[in-house]
């Protein structure tokens, strides 16, 4: 273990061996969606704003009529604040559709009409954290970048046993395992394979520890005393794609 001022984490090469189990169970296991499909910064910053506490399948129709009205900023900018509201309400958005539309006035007048590429910037438009700066980092200009949420806290407190405080996101040596872990030559494929990993495998609640092909590393797993309590298996099928025109391997 390497020493962290108040925590320990786990060696580099214990988080690389991780990245590259969770890239490959990805390679088959991944959910597709529209804003996957796509390197336009501004579709992926907007998407990764509705995804915010919300399901992405509920997410997808949104999208699609989302930017079936609006195709730029400058279009958000000339809409009415309750057709956004509207729009958003479907996902319990609609308390937060005003910082859609000041987000698009800062890329209008701030940053010329373009997504930002530095975190710095990413986080002064209003909505933007350092969870959805990553993301879009990662995902839409593949830097590697690191985003932590509740649910990357999740696997990693599980699969590395390493303690967290109550929210976990917050703490540094949680932030230092994710910078560790999106520097990765694809670190956009990286971040969104923690993000299909916990939503179809490693759940907050009755995690499927039978069908993880990581199980065997896993503290968690290793140390349930009852065997008939770790997971039914699950077969999960999906395509594999080049994400967001990034290399697609680790």
């Amino acid at each position: 273990m390497v020493g962290n001022t108040e925590k320990s984490i786990p060696e580099r090469s214990m988080i690389s061996m991780f990245r590259r189990n969770i890239l490959r169970w990805y390679s088959t296991g991944r959910r597709t969606y529209p804003w996957r499909e796509t390197t336009d910064p501004y579709r992926i910053l907007i998407a990764e704003m509705m995804l915010q506490r919300t399901k992405a399948d509920q997410v997808v129709n949104v999208y699609d009529e989302f930017f079936t009205t609006f195709n730029s900023p400058d279009a958000v900018i000339k809409c009415s604040d309750g057709r956004i509201e509207s729009m958003l309400k479907p996902l319990g958005l609609r308390w937060r559709a005003k910082n859609f539309k000041k987000a698009s006035q800062a890329l209008l007048h701030t940053f010329g009409g373009r997504v930002p590429d530095t975190r710095e910037e990413l986080k002064t438009l209003p909505g933007v954290g350092d969870y959805v700066a990553g993301m879009v980092l990662s995902t839409a200009f593949c830097k590697c970048e690191w985003a932590v949420d509740s649910n990357v806290v999740r696997v990693f407190r599980r699969y590395f046993g390493i303690p967290t405080s109550r929210e976990g996101r917050r703490d540094a040596h949680v932030t230092e395992m994710a910078r560790i872990y999106s520097s990765s030559r694809n670190p956009g494929r990286a971040n969104l394979a923690i993000v299909d990993f916990t939503g179809i495998v490693c759940l907050p609640r009755k995690p499927l520890c039978n069908s993880c092909g990581l199980r065997r590393r896993c503290n968690y797993f290793m140390n349930l005393d009852d065997k008939e309590s770790k997971g039914k298996a699950v077969s999960t099928k999906s395509s594999i794609n080049t994400v967001r025109g990034c290399i697609d391997y680790d």
